[in-house]
């Protein structure tokens, strides 16, 4: 079983992804986890991660697009997969979709987490306060909503219209369990 998780920072998908995942034994593919873990392996692609992200720079990618195409042939995702932050631009979303094609890969599921923009600044600033995370001031925050909006929601809007019957409309702005079981009921209903 393969997914696509869409929805702005601060939405939940990445905490829903963990458990989805957990439930069904697929792999949870988070960009931010991967290029952590990429970082550590020391092979050619960790070194120039490093010197990519030392130097403060984003990305590119085609260099997330090889990372991501190594973990989706991997044995970790013999089971399946769930993508949490991929694919984020319309050229990622161009060679997933390449990738998946190319290795017959289906893609079962397409779920958006849709939120209102200030409910995720309270919940984000919420976590800085918990988590004591410099990035998550309100200023940074605003930056990555409307970097969502410019890049990753055309993205999204894309895989609605070409994924229709497999594309999920999530509200975001609920408990974490009410979203975890509206999750799962509509996974087992179209399995069946």
């Amino acid at each position: 079983m393969n997914i696509v998780f869409f929805g702005p920072p601060g939405s939940g998908k990445g905490t829903q992804a963990k458990l989805i995942a957990k439930e069904f034994n697929i792999s949870h593919l988070s960009t931010g986890d991967i290029l952590r873990e990429k970082l550590n392996e020391g092979d050619n692609l960790s070194w120039q991660l490093k010197d990519i992200m030392s130097a403060g720079n984003l990305v590119s990618d085609e260099f997330l697009n090889k990372i991501i195409a190594d973990k989706l042939i991997s044995k970790r995702c013999i089971n399946g997969f769930i993508l949490d932050g991929y694919p984020r631009t319309k050229t990622q979303s161009d060679f997933f979709l390449s990738f998946i094609k190319s290795n017959q890969t289906y893609l079962n599921f397409v779920f958006d987490f849709k939120i209102d923009f200030k409910i995720v600044e309270e919940r984000i600033l919420s976590r800085s306060k918990q988590e004591q995370r410099s990035d998550d001031n309100l200023g940074v925050i605003k930056i990555r909503l409307d970097k969502y909006m410019k890049e990753t929601y055309p993205v999204s809007q894309f895989f609605s219209t070409n994924f229709d019957k497999n594309y999920f409309i999530i509200d975001a702005d609920q408990e974490v369990s009410q979203i975890q079981k509206e999750l799962i009921k509509i996974i087992k209903k179209g399995l069946n």
